[in-house]
């Protein structure tokens, strides 16, 4: 069981790792959702686990706060500055609902970041297309 455990914490290490800047930013925004998710269903279900519902909540804090460190303002202009705007009201609005086992400011908030996630993954993709190299098999002969 350890084995398995240290070859699945490898295997993700690599994987950050090895990702470009467009896809770690992927990967924050899903796993982000993913705590939302599972904090949700928690205070869906009337779970008395409240301190499992703070904890997602509060990783999916902690990711918004890197999301919000990456943004480059010098370069970004006012998109890195609408997104950082963007980013304080996730947290407000996560920090409101964990305060009050609400699900309706977690529902907000993952809707509004599963929008974003959607296009930094069009973006993630096009980049990815256009540094693609350029390979095949020649069929002129």
């Amino acid at each position: 069981m350890a084995y398995q455990q240290g070859s699945v914490h490898a295997y993700r290490q690599t994987r950050v790792k090895t990702a470009s800047q467009g896809r770690i930013i992927v990967m924050l925004y899903d796993e982000a959702i993913r705590q939302i998710d599972d904090a949700t269903a928690l205070l869906e279900t009337g779970t008395k686990q409240l301190d499992k519902v703070n904890n997602g909540i509060v990783k999916a804090q902690d990711i918004v706060t890197e999301l919000m460190v990456a943004l480059d303002m010098e370069q970004g202009g006012e998109i890195a500055h609408n997104l950082f705007r963007l980013y304080m009201y996730f947290n407000d609005r996560l920090m409101e609902g964990n305060v009050q086992k609400d699900v309706a400011p977690l529902k907000e908030i993952r809707g509004l970041m599963a929008s974003l996630r959607d296009a930094w993954k069009q973006i993630e993709n096009t980049a990815a297309g256009a540094q693609a190299p350029v390979s095949g098999v020649n069929i002129a002969g």
